[in-house]
């Protein structure tokens, strides 16, 4: 069986990013309400109903510059958010696409602010509180790294990351 692909993304850190998150990340989003659903082609509508039958789910995003390898992103691939030195949340990705009027709708930015393209769903989420230090003790990362913007973990990296999170990621 594959390793989920895990990716680290700043998502707490700034007043901004917190604003967002307390919108898309602390609170589901009803996605099928008048002001979203007509911003998401069809297919990617018909995709988050199938996996979020109740029509809302949290969502976080990428900008453009992430387009390819948000690409690769799947449904069950592991988001570590983060913030103030600790991951503060850990997500499953539900569905992964690119919308970029309903990320403006989302995130409601400042003109010139989030010009997200990328939007991803989370079929599950857990608030956290793993500071920076139990990761540098992992295989493979270093002791100091602030794990600033996006990034994608290799498959070693990925299984020690799911690993440590494991018993964070257990249905309550």
């Amino acid at each position: 069986m594959a390793v989920a692909q895990v990716f680290i993304q700043p998502s707490y850190g700034t007043p901004e990013a917190r604003r967002y998150g307390a919108t898309t990340l602390d609170h589901a989003v009803s996605f099928r309400a008048a002001g979203y659903a007509g911003l998401l082609d069809p297919a990617d509508l018909e995709r988050l109903d199938a996996l979020h039958p109740d029509g809302r789910a949290r969502f976080w995003g990428a900008t453009a510059k992430h387009d390819r390898r948000m690409d690769t992103v799947a449904t069950g691939d592991v988001v570590l958010l983060t913030g103030r030195k600790h991951v503060l949340a850990i997500g499953e990705v539900g569905h992964s696409f690119r919308a970029p009027a309903f990320a403006r709708r989302l995130w409601a930015p400042e003109p010139g602010k989030c010009l997200w393209s990328n939007v991803y769903s989370l079929r599950g989420y857990w608030p956290a509180r793993i500071p920076y230090e139990e990761i540098w003790a992992l295989p493979g990362f270093t002791t100091g790294d602030n794990f600033m913007g996006l990034r994608f973990l290799d498959p070693a990296k990925s299984a020690a990351v799911l690993a440590l999170t494991a018993a964070e990621r257990r249905p309550g």
